[in-house]
């Protein structure tokens, strides 16, 4: 009984995503802090195929990067900045 329940839900996690389901996935990771909190629903959500539930993974681990870039990269500019103004450069 154990593993037809396994393989019905194995199954059922790797069904096909037409185009439109992709389609709809881009938009919805367009819109800000939407596309945080439904990357973390498709990632970490047990009905989700699997193909969407990886690319969410992967989108999730983009983002972090991308932040932790963006506030390195703020952050010299603002100290070139105040170097600057303080006659230091």
């Amino acid at each position: 009984m154990e593993t037809n329940n396994v393989q019905v839900q194995s199954q059922q996690n790797e069904s096909v995503i037409t185009m439109g389901d992709w389609v709809v996935t881009l938009l919805l990771t367009f819109i800000p802090i939407v596309n945080i909190i439904m990357l973390c629903i498709w990632a970490f959500g047990s009905d989700t195929p699997l193909s969407k539930k990886n690319f969410a993974k992967a989108q999730l681990i983009f983002l972090a990067i991308g932040i932790v870039l963006s506030i390195l990269l703020g952050g010299s500019i603002v100290a070139l900045i105040m170097a600057a103004s303080a006659g230091g450069y």
